[in-house]
């Protein structure tokens, strides 16, 4: 009996954080400034807009209208990146029914969905879009960023 109490006690002893309320962090990496900057919760997470790219209806089968409606499908990604609305565009490489992915940095799906409106390939009926909330690390706003410093040619100049 008295090791059942004395495991009571040291439970709830590691429960409580040795007396830190469950307010305070227990990450001595954790920079509250940042978090707030990059509208991270207590997790360090936030809510965004996942977009799976898939074929749509109207694929075009000439190659030279196809390059372009790439190309302008290009240059919405990077005008989205650039007001900080998009995080994460690409492809997929296995050439199954999902063609890419898109993170947009916005909490709601209609807010999602008005951007998609913009990119040509979905305007011409070659793409359509699921849209759908996602929650994931609120680090991916900074990654922009760096991707900046590592992109030695940018996908503008396809």
């Amino acid at each position: 009996m008295k090791n059942i109490f004395f495991f009571f006690i040291l439970l709830i002893v590691s429960e409580i954080g040795y007396g830190q309320s469950k307010s305070e962090s227990t990450n001595p990496q954790y920079d509250a400034a940042l978090a707030k900057k990059l509208g991270a919760d207590d997790y360090g997470m936030r809510q965004y807009v996942m977009a799976f790219l898939k074929d749509g209806p109207n694929r075009l089968t000439d190659s030279v209208q196809r390059a372009a409606l790439q190309k302008a499908h290009l240059k919405n990604i990077i005008r989205l990146a650039n007001e900080g609305k998009l995080l994460i565009a690409g492809p997929f490489l296995d050439g199954k029914e999902v063609e890419g992915i898109f993170i947009f940095n916005v909490s709601s799906v209609e807010e999602a969905k008005a951007l998609t409106e913009s990119d040509p390939a979905i305007k011409a009926g070659s793409l359509v879009m699921e849209l759908r909330p996602w929650y994931g690390s609120a680090a991916l706003v900074a990654l922009f960023d760096i991707h900046k410093k590592l992109e030695k040619k940018s996908v503008a100049d396809f």
